[in-house]
């Protein structure tokens, strides 16, 4: 009799003494059967992804290699997402409390995708029941509010017709607010790894809510932040001379805007799962080199786009009006249209790497200073104290826009990688939610 030892991964396990006059098959067959099941697939489960690093990169040759290489993953995961956000958008309800789910959800992108780069399988699904658990909350609190919509609508005098149809079909969209607060979780689980990850319910769900609630808020609020932004535009375009003729325009222009950033929200996607899957586990080059990959194919793709539409300036707008109007107005916004489109299919890659890094409370700060203290006070100068009209809104909203991704842009240039994937082992450790120790990742 003599007894087998067996390494998986870092573990080892003392197998039982079988006789030594078995051959070499049963044998080996006895080992196998003598593990119990459960065990087998809690080591599957796990076992840590491979934590090698690409290699530095010193030639335009291993550059190229590389790039191909992660833009192949990236568009692995931005093709899904890509069609998914179109699906949900040609809905057309997407509301401010779609933007919150998806704001909250997106906490799980910095969870579940740094657990799984580290190999902390089981903890994915518990994350993903946290989020259910908070989000369902927050519906609860929500559906106060589509119930009363009516009334709310009265009371900041909006029309009676206006207000009367829109509270019916608040009341209508309720069941959705429930849809979401379990679609987005999951699908930020999928994005994130394989389907072995899923362990079952667990308690754990109900530990580290208040870390959890912290960073989904931050994620949420960032969010926010950004739809609210571009929702103010079309606000005060309102109250404009000629204001139908400037909203209709406007609501053209930005449209355009929320049809061409459907492959920006697929690299969002995309590239928070790839940043927080590298940290994870800790690769700090190949997260910094995805981070150079998705910038580079969402600013050539956003260019492409911009192109088109320079190209036929005089033929897209008969598409949305007959209005002589609307079509001139739109005819002139469109050089701002297509600096627009560039600004906004980068924004959200960058905003996509605060995801996937934890930084959702920073870029917070970054959206409140550089839309609301910058962007929203330039654009009300230009477009009723230097009589710009929409225009010059435009300009103000496009200057916050462009502030706020030169700070991402500089914070990721600044960024201290490994630090980056020291944090997220500090994060995963702790089963908690974004790591105090970010702000002395910036480098001096």
């Amino acid at each position: 009799m003599e007894s087998k030892t067996m390494e998986s991964g870092n573990s080892i396990c003392v197998l039982p003494a079988v006789p030594a006059d078995i051959n070499e098959s049963d044998e080996f067959h006895n080992i196998i059967i003598s593990i119990p099941q459960h065990e087998h697939q809690q080591q599957q489960q796990q076992q840590p992804l491979p934590l090698e690093d690409i290699s530095p990169i010193n030639s335009f040759g291993s550059f190229f290699s590389e790039f191909k290489n992660e833009s192949s993953k990236l568009w692995r995961l931005a093709a899904p997402a890509i069609l998914t956000t179109v699906f949900q958008y040609s809905l057309g309800a997407i509301t401010q409390t779609f933007a919150g789910h998806m704001g909250m959800g997106s906490a799980l992108e910095t969870l579940c995708g740094q657990a799984y780069g580290a190999g902390k399988i089981g903890m994915l699904g518990v994350y993903m029941q946290r989020s259910w658990i908070i989000l369902l909350a927050t519906s609860v609190l929500l559906t106060f509010l589509y119930a009363f919509a009516e009334p709310v609508l009265l009371l900041l005098r909006q029309k009676e017709d206006i207000s009367r149809a829109a509270g019916r079909i608040a009341r209508w969209m309720i069941p959705q607010l429930y849809a979401y607060a379990f679609n987005f979780p999951m699908a930020k689980f999928l994005q994130a790894q394989s389907k072995i990850a899923w362990a079952g319910f667990s308690y754990k769900a109900f530990h580290s809510l208040w870390a959890f609630v912290k960073l989904s808020v931050a994620s949420a609020v960032m969010l926010c932040l950004e739809v609210w932004y571009f929702t103010a535009l079309i606000l005060f375009a309102g109250y404009l001379k000629n204001a139908e003729v400037a909203v209709d325009s406007l609501s053209i222009c930005v449209n355009i805007l929320g049809w061409t950033g459907m492959v920006a929200l697929g690299f969002n996607a995309a590239v928070s799962v790839r940043v927080s899957n590298e940290l994870g586990a800790d690769r700090p080059r190949t997260a910094k080199f995805a981070v150079v990959v998705v910038v580079i194919s969402s600013f050539v793709i956003a260019v492409l786009i911009s192109v088109f539409f320079l190209a036929f300036q005089k033929q897209y707008p008969t598409l949305f009006s007959n209005s002589l109007d609307v079509k001139n107005l739109v005819y002139h916004l469109t050089p701002m249209l297509a600096f627009c489109i560039v600004l906004n299919n980068v924004q959200p890659a960058l905003s996509g790497v605060a995801i996937g890094a934890g930084w959702q409370a920073i870029v917070a700060y970054v959206n409140i200073g550089s839309y609301y203290l910058f962007g929203i006070p330039l654009g009300l100068t230009l477009g009723y104290a230097a009589k710009l009209g929409v225009r010059g809104i435009w300009y103000g909203m496009a200057g916050g826009t462009a502030i706020q991704t030169l700070i991402l842009l500089w914070l990721i240039y600044r960024t201290n990688w490994k630090k980056e994937a020291s944090a997220a082992a500090e994060r995963i450790n702790t089963w908690g939610g974004e790591s105090a120790v970010r702000e002395n990742n910036i480098e001096n």
